[in-house]
């Protein structure tokens, strides 16, 4: 897995405890993302208690807290 993954994963539960969804545009962002199958993408939201969508054409990925999940 990409070294700075732990580092972004505690950006997106910060900003996920104050609001409805992390919004990930900037590129060095979506850099370490890319650098990950969609499979290690979907996996790493899951083991967050997380759902992860892809957006404009991929330009743009939206976490949300996963309502399934959190309960567990």
């Amino acid at each position: 897995m990409h070294k700075e993954l732990p580092a972004l994963a505690a950006k997106i539960a910060k900003a996920l405890s104050r609001g409805s969804e992390y919004v990930v545009t900037q590129p060095a962002e979506l850099r370490i993302l890319r650098e990950i199958s969609d499979t290690e993408l979907t996996e790493f939201a899951k083991r967050h208690g997380w759902r992860v969508i892809h957006r404009l054409g991929g330009r743009q990925i939206e976490f949300y807290n996963d309502a399934s999940v959190r309960g567990l």
